[in-house]
């Protein structure tokens, strides 16, 4: 039996399952909405167990949510999590550190440097690059309009 492409994608697209749009939505939004939670909930741990300001509690709850995400990822858990909750996992550092992390340990055999230093940008190096792009178009927007952002307020 011979199909063409065209053929093909009608034969797969019949026996494809069907998909609960509103279903998805919400299991992304109690996982998006849950990771969100704990990283307010680490934040608050800092402020209040360690007594740091908002402003120095922001930078070790990142740190304390990329580890969990790191653990979760090697453990084999946030991929199981992941394929439940669709793109409630993409909360931007924990989806971003799974994905660096998952690169890493798929190529971990390969070395190092040739393996792992070369492979875990692969993905994540497409959402650096932007981010420095846009960070660097927002800085020339602020020079030119002459608007002064939040740090040079507080300094």
């Amino acid at each position: 039996m011979s199909m063409s492409p065209k053929e093909y994608q009608d034969y797969a697209k019949k026996r494809e399952p069907a998909r609960s749009v509103l279903a998805n939505c919400v299991r992304a939004f109690i996982v998006g909405g849950f990771i969100c939670v704990l990283g307010q909930a680490i934040s608050e741990a800092f402020i209040y167990g360690l007594h740091m300001s908002k402003e120095d509690a922001s930078n070790p709850t990142v740190a304390v949510l990329i580890f969990i995400s790191v653990i979760l990822t090697c453990l084999g858990v946030y991929d199981k999590i992941a394929q439940w909750a669709g793109a409630g996992t993409a909360v931007p550092v924990t989806g971003f550190a799974n994905s660096m992390c998952s690169a890493a340990l798929e190529h971990r055999s390969e070395g190092l440097v040739l393996g792992v230093g070369a492979n875990m940008f692969k993905l994540a190096g497409s959402v650096i690059v932007f981010g420095v792009v846009a960070a660097f178009v927002v800085g020339i927007v602020y020079l030119v309009f002459g608007i002064e952002g939040s740090f040079h307020a507080t300094r």
